[in-house]
């Protein structure tokens, strides 16, 4: 049986980004570390991978959650030194 811990492993994101993923998208975040490995695979789904974190940066923001706009800023930053958008992606 896999752990969440072998499945973020297995996505290479770390347990931040998977959950951006998962409250992005509505999912459990076990769910979403499956979602996010497929999303990897492409330029295209790296880019979809920064437009949820980005877009729950510009919720939490709307909210007020100064929490959440740290954890996701947080998020976002460890995303993009590790998958930055590629041109092609635009």
């Amino acid at each position: 049986m896999l752990s969440l811990k072998d499945c973020l492993d297995f996505c290479d994101l770390d347990f931040g980004e998977v959950e951006a993923v998962a409250e992005h998208e509505h999912l459990p975040v076990i769910v979403a570390a499956e979602l996010s490995h497929a999303l990897l695979k492409t330029p295209e789904g790296v880019c979809c991978l920064h437009c949820m974190v980005l877009d729950n940066i510009n919720q939490a923001v709307a909210e007020g959650d100064l929490d959440k706009v740290m954890r996701c800023h947080l998020a976002y930053q460890h995303l993009e030194a590790r998958y930055p958008m590629s041109q092609q992606a635009h």
